[in-house]
């Protein structure tokens, strides 16, 4: 390939059928990526190469790759590969459900499952699994969407992705979550943060949310609050280079309060903004923000 100066942001969408590669792609496209379903991996080079000397805008390309190119995937890691060696940004995105959740989809929809003409449904997301199972250990994202809505996976992609094309380091995504509402499973570090004041009992902070200052001023009223902000500031401090000297492309915070709406919020709006200013590629998404 070309020596060249522009540098291109690559997305590589893979997973389960049925786990929401189409919508993740459509959703990416929406932010001004340029979207190619179902290319064989061998063509990703010359891909590259045309939007390398055709010029404009198409430097954040986002590729959906999956089962259906069988014995293609075999060259797609090398492919990836001489991609970084090039100097280009390049991201696995694994996209992946539960049987239950696959079985009602393809139920749902009528759609036939790639590998279902070997044996039964069951059996084809079985064996897609298994033919998979390598690529999913070396994705950068592994995100199990069995229990969200397209609008949730919509949120967190883009919440993840927007302005991403930019970065030259590893990105830091803070999470604020309800317990309530499950565990986010893509999480590398829950910290559980029910311990704090809680305003929701608090009749004039409950329809607020953790980004207005009168719940943050609630929740760090008391010392034991603003200790445990600066004790877990040091302990990021600590451990963050440790994880960034593994050359990870992407880092995943969680923090958990019962409900998602406050305590969590204002941490990780507080956190986020520390982490920031020591020099961390912070994005922030709240998952559960919206909900009662």
């Amino acid at each position: 390939m070309a020596t060249t100066e522009k540098k291109l942001f690559f997305v590589i969408i893979t997973g389960m059928s049925g786990a929401g590669k189409t919508q993740a792609a459509n959703f990416l496209e929406d932010i001004g990526f340029y979207c190619v379903d179902n290319l064989p991996p061998a063509l990703i080079p010359s891909l590259a190469e045309a939007c390398l000397t055709a010029g404009g805008d198409a430097s954040n390309i986002a590729l959906v790759i999956d089962v259906r190119e069988g014995r293609f995937l075999g060259d797609l890691l090398d492919i990836l590969e001489g991609l970084r060696k090039d100097g280009h940004r390049v991201t696995i995105l694994f996209l992946d459900a539960s049987e239950e959740a696959l079985v009602r989809r393809f139920s749902e929809t009528r759609r036939p499952h790639p590998l279902a003409h070997r044996g039964s449904l069951l059996m084809g997301i079985r064996a897609e699994r298994e033919a998979l199972g390598d690529l999913r250990s070396l994705a950068d994202l592994v995100i199990d969407t069995s229990e969200m809505t397209v609008h949730q996976l919509k949120r967190l992609l883009l919440d993840v992705f927007q302005g991403w094309e930019r970065i030259d380091s590893t990105l830091i995504l803070l999470v604020s979550f309800g317990y309530k509402y499950g565990i986010p499973n893509y999480a590398d570090l829950v910290l559980d943060l029910r311990f704090l004041p809680n305003p929701h009992f608090v009749k004039e902070l409950k329809p607020l949310t953790g980004k207005d200052q009168p719940v943050a001023d609630f929740i760090l009223r008391e010392s034991e609050a603003r200790d445990y902000l600066e004790k877990l500031a040091e302990f990021l401090d600590l451990c963050l280079p440790l994880y960034l000297r593994e050359k990870k492309s992407y880092l995943t915070l969680c923090f958990g309060c019962t409900g998602g709406r406050h305590r969590s919020v204002t941490i990780v709006e507080l956190l986020g903004e520390r982490l920031r200013q020591r020099g961390y590629t912070i994005n922030v998404h709240h998952r559960d923000i919206g909900k009662e």
